[in-house]
């Protein structure tokens, strides 16, 4: 009977929700949406795309109504008066009515007419009328859209001795304007722009797509128009010439407070001068900025390329790029560039929070200087300083915290020092980075660790989406600080050993050269599809393990410089795939694939080049680091705190649909699925074979998320439905619970 009595309730929300007419006027009559009723008898396979354009046209919109429901205009209804603070609070979610009244049907008959004009409909005619039920109406345009006019032939001007005839010829391969093609004036417009684009890539500097005009000739038989493409004969002489470079300027300590251009205090460097009394840069700097050169042949490619690597040196807030015409006996550009730098040095302050779902709540502090312009070559130095904490709040591991502390160093040189002379011409700067750094961890009542790490190598763009990473070279060194006898008692201890945790303290040292790609469209946000690829290999001490003759297996384990050297080949793939469904609901996926290869002077990846999986940004239907290798069951090996499980090879695959709630919350419904491994039988039940399939973990769930742009805050509630061994059932499933379901707080999407 209760339950009854709740349907009842809700059923009477939602009619009360729906009959929102009762509030209007006497009068006035609410607007349901337009109708477009098509009539033609020719072509009936146009009627519903000229339908569902011409609908998208009609204003105003009609009131909102999800599922039926006129939410929004209910809530205005009762929140209008705000008489308390509820309904202050939700008057900003409220709608007002839209009136049949506010439906100009004469505006929107003309605006879709034109529409059907500009899109081969010559002859269109649309009008309009309402149709009122109660206290609703709604707006119904007839349209009888006569005939389509195609194209049947396209001529563009003569190539005679005028250069800019010959030059708009010359654009006649590539046009839009395609024979047999439906009349369209947008596409028209997009033909004027294609040509200026190309015309300026060929000098013409001054000439606009507005100088070109399009006639229509629409007599000929059958419905066709013939186009003919031309230069309007009021088009100003200087439109008409090829402009090239005279002199180019560079200003690198510009402000708008300069009023004068001083050209007595330039300094000519290789082909360009630099206009810097104070001087603030050194004129090498802009070699790799500066694409235009004395007696080129303007080119806006060029011209875009260049303001794009000034923007991207670093050192400089804002660019600010002018062209003065010096034609004396032949047309000339003079090129000005501004530059606003910022301020050199600055210092700045982070404090962050995060939490994780191994039951840790952590916290971090960074400082860092910055020095944008260090050594007036565009260099940008930065140094620094860390701590972080990570303590565990709950559960039967409390009080093994993580403490970390140490320092980072890096300098970025925007070039490629190299003996090679590379050179390139595109909108992206290549950059030469060096870092160096030292990182303290210590795990209460466990062990400490020191880590030292330096790179050298270069970072270059080949396009918008392409990035290239190659590091020279990439060296770690950690080594034992301290361990307790805790942790040497889970390692030995007869009874409950787990020799995998040896593995953490070993001394590692890594050498060796990387290389990563990146493919990312993710960010043009008009695309239905779009994707992220990152791949990297990395390699350490190969060609010196090779000379060297080192085999551990053999008993020829070798050092460099008194330390042993880890021996391996990695390689690691991460693909995502995001599919718009509409402006509101996503669907994303991502595989993560890696595997590592020790050899020669190592049986196993050292634990800093290891895989993890789990935990808010992997597997969220478990804790962080708790899943693998293979079958092994960290659970049962109860040595009083988590350890982190770790293996040479790693498989993951997640699937998550994002819908769009309301505001800024976003919901979500996720599964995933994984398992790390050893590449060689360390562990019984870690290895990875052709069962692995068998050894997968699989978890879904459900979360939240609250993106105001700037900042996401993310929340995850997964539920484990697969483990990799068996478990307390019996079995590898798991019935999903509350009880067993892990949450995620974190920040950021997870992929």
């Amino acid at each position: 009977m209760i339950k009854r009595l709740r349907y009842l309730l809700f059923v009477a929300v939602l009619l009360s929700a729906c009959s929102t007419t009762k509030y209007l006027a006497d009068g006035q009559k609410l607007y349901t949406g337009p109708e477009i009723k098509v009539i033609d008898s020719t072509k009936k396979a146009d009627n519903k795309a000229i339908s569902a354009e011409l609908k998208t046209l009609v204003r105003p919109k009609p009131n909102g109504a999800p599922l039926g429901l006129r939410v929004k205009l209910w809530l205005y209804f009762k929140t209008k008066a705000r008489k308390g603070f509820i309904q202050k609070f939700f008057s900003k979610y409220g709608e007002p009515p839209v009136l049949i009244s506010q439906v100009d049907l004469a505006k929107n008959s003309t605006i879709m007419q034109n529409r059907l004009q500009n899109e081969s409909y010559f002859q269109a005619m649309v009008s309009g009328d309402t149709v009122s039920k109660k206290k609703t109406a709604k707006a119904v345009f007839t349209v009888l859209p006569g005939p389509s006019y195609t194209i049947r032939d396209v001529t563009f001007p003569v190539a005679t001795d005028n250069s800019l005839d010959t030059a708009v010829r010359g654009t006649m391969k590539e046009t839009l304007l395609k024979k047999g093609a439906k009349y369209n004036l947008d596409i028209i417009k997009s033909e004027r722009l294609r040509i200026d684009t190309r015309l300026k890539e060929e000098g013409f500097f001054y000439f606009a797509p507005e100088q070109l005009i399009i006639q229509v000739d629409s007599t000929i038989i059958n419905h066709q128009v013939d186009l003919n493409v031309r230069i309007k004969p009021t088009t100003p002489e200087r439109a008409r010439e090829i402009y090239s470079i005279r002199n180019i300027y560079v200003y690198p300590n510009y402000s708008l407070r300069d009023t004068s251009l001083k050209l007595d205090s330039a300094k000519a460097y290789r082909w360009y001068n630099i206009v810097d009394p104070r001087k603030t840069a050194r004129p090498y700097l802009f070699a790799n900025t500066v694409l235009l050169h004395p007696n080129d042949t303007y080119s806006r490619t060029v011209h875009n390329n260049s303001l794009n690597r000034f923007i991207n040196l670093g050192p400089y807030r804002y660019v600010k790029n002018r062209f003065e015409d010096v034609t004396p006996d032949s047309p000339k550009l003079d090129v000005y560039y501004f530059l606003t730098p910022y301020k050199r040095k600055s210092l700045q302050l982070e404090l962050l929070g995060r939490t994780t779902s191994a039951n840790y709540t952590g916290s971090q502090i960074n400082l860092s200087w910055r020095n944008r312009n260090a050594f007036k070559g565009g260099e940008l130095l930065t140094f620094t300083l860390f701590g972080s904490t990570d303590v565990q709040v709950g559960g039967q591991n409390g009080g093994f915290n993580v403490f970390q502390y140490g320092a980072q160093t890096s300098l970025s040189w925007p070039r490629l020092i190299s003996p090679f002379n590379f050179k390139s011409a595109n909108a992206y700067i290549p950059r030469t980075v060096l870092t160096l750094g030292y990182t303290s961890t210590d795990r209460q009542k466990l062990y400490s660790l020191n880590t030292f790490s330096g790179s050298f190598g270069y970072q270059f763009k080949t396009d918008i989406h392409k990035l290239h990473e190659l590091n020279l070279l990439e060296i770690s060194s950690t080594k034992l600080r301290r361990v307790d006898s805790l942790y040497i008692d889970s390692i030995n201890n007869p009874n409950n050993r787990n020799p995998a945790l040896k593995h953490v303290i070993d001394p590692q040292f890594t050498w060796g050269p990387s290389y990563a790609y990146t493919y990312d469209n993710t960010t043009e946000d008009y695309r239905t599809n779009s994707m992220y690829y990152r791949g990297k290999v990395s390699l350490s001490n190969n060609l010196y393990g090779i000379i060297s003759g080192a085999d551990t297996l053999a008993g020829k384990e070798k050092k460099f410089l008194g330390s042993t050297f880890n021996q391996y080949v990695k390689a690691e793939a991460e693909f995502r795939f995001f599919h718009k469904i509409n402006s509101g609901n996503k669907i994303a996926a991502r595989i993560l694939a890696g595997a590592g290869l020790p050899y020669g002077n190592s049986t196993i990846l050292p634990y800093s080049q290891q895989f993890f999986i789990g935990g808010p940004n992997s597997l969220r239907g478990f804790r962080a680091r708790s899943i693998g290798p293979g079958s092994v069951d960290a659970t049962a090996l109860n040595n009083g705190f988590v350890a982190d499980q770790s293996g040479d090879i790693k498989l993951e695959a997640n699937l998550e649909y994002r819908a769009k709630l309301f505001s800024i919350v976003y919901g979500a419904l996720f599964a995933d699925a994984g398992n790390v491994w050893n590449a060689k039988p360390h562990q019984a039940g870690g290895t990875f074979g052709p069962n692995f399939y068998k050894q997968l973990a699989v978890d879904a769930g459900f979360g939240l998320r609250f993106d105001a742009t700037v900042l996401v805050l993310r929340t995850d509630l997964g539920f484990p439905l697969l483990t990799p061994y068996i478990n307390g059932s019996g079995s590898r499933s798991v019935s999903p619970s509350f009880r067993t379901a892990i949450f995620n707080l974190a920040i950021g999407y997870p992929f």
